[in-house]
């Protein structure tokens, strides 16, 4: 999301000022309601680069590679998370913000945000393989698999980008009719779900004939940036930033079932398919974890874990989260590996 904004958040005045890259938060009123985080520590590792923002992260469970959008540096971090160890870094990548690794191909993709540029990385070696135009301010991605293509979302361009994932080619784009957020690939019902924040709703969009099908509206949510998909269990979660609010939406039914109150400003929100577990990291610095029982969501914990904590990648076989923040317990950016303590 943009760097620079002021909002309403529940009732609160927030105020984001970005200087030199890094965002500071300022924040009047109340606040969600805090519980303990059902998480132990496990890592804390050092990370290069200054202190500058961070975005979204991703991971290869099969090879323990994490790769870290470290924004403020236009850079890639690549983190092996078995060996605890910094691999490389990938630079020239212009104010990174999405990243997606595809392990069957071996690649990884990131959007260079300040060249509107979806870029493949090698993921053995870090190098660039190709680079492909998007629409304006590309920020997350999704693989369709079936097709074999990258999905970006142009977040004030208020459109999808579709691009081969082999050979960059640009096959199409999608105009969702305001400023979007999140895109996710649905593998039963092969159709993409976009967060379009600009209308507060979820678009369905055919990605063969590259439309969209239906409009979900969101009632109870202002500004649905993040999502995330249980496909088995068809539900879909969608994270508003801009009242701190998680919805649960039956996919069978396309109607809202749950709500809940999360940290102020959620931004990204990984799942754990095996364990039923949704991470929501929010701008605040607060992580709230929520269990899916009997199709319902309840919250598990929620609490300030560090600041600039807003990012989470989960390995849904070893249920660890990591969080990339700018300032670890010793002043320099580092890695936060937690487990589940329950």
């Amino acid at each position: 999301m943009p760097s620079r904004r002021m909002m309403l958040v529940g009732g609160a005045l927030v105020v984001v000022v970005a200087a030199g890259g890094v965002a500071f938060w300022l924040t009047r009123g109340p606040s969600a309601p805090t519980s303990p985080l059902p998480l132990r520590t496990v890592h804390e590792l050092a990370l290069p680069g200054d202190n500058s923002r961070f975005d979204y992260a991703s991971l290869d469970t099969d090879r323990g590679l994490l790769f870290v959008a470290h924004l403020g540096a236009s850079e890639v971090v690549e983190i092996d998370v078995h060996a605890n160890k910094v691999v490389r870094t990938i630079s020239n990548l212009s104010q990174v913000h999405g990243v997606l690794v595809v392990p069957s191909l071996r690649r990884v993709y990131a959007t260079a945000t300040g060249a509107n540029q979806v870029v493949a990385l090698d993921e053995d070696t870090g190098e660039v393989i190709t680079r492909a135009p998007t629409g304006e301010y590309p920020d997350g991605m999704a693989y369709d698999p079936r097709r074999d293509a990258i999905w970006t979302t142009n977040e004030t361009g208020g459109t999808e980008t579709v691009v081969g994932a082999e050979d960059a080619k640009v096959r199409g784009s999608v105009d969702l009719g305001g400023e979007v957020g999140n895109v996710v690939y649905d593998s039963i019902s092969d159709r993409m779900l976009v967060a379009v924040q600009g209308r507060n709703d979820l678009a369905v969009i055919n990605p063969a004939a590259l439309t969209v099908t239906q409009r979900v509206p969101l009632p109870g949510c202002d500004h649905d940036h993040s999502l995330a998909l249980d496909t088995a269990a068809r539900l879909a979660f969608v994270a508003c930033d801009g009242n701190a609010t998680l919805l649960t939406v039956d996919m069978n039914t396309w109607q809202v079932t749950g709500t809940n109150v999360v940290g102020a400003d959620p931004d990204v929100v990984a799942y754990d398919q095996n364990a039923h577990r949704l991470y929501v990291a929010a701008e605040s610095g607060v992580v709230s974890i929520l269990d899916l029982r009997d199709r319902t969501l309840g919250v598990s914990g929620s609490d300030h874990l560090a600041d600039g904590a807003h990012v989470v990648a989960v390995d849904p076989r070893t249920h660890r989260s990591y969080y990339p923040v700018p300032a670890g317990s010793d002043g320099r950016p580092s890695l936060l590996e937690r487990e589940s303590a329950s």
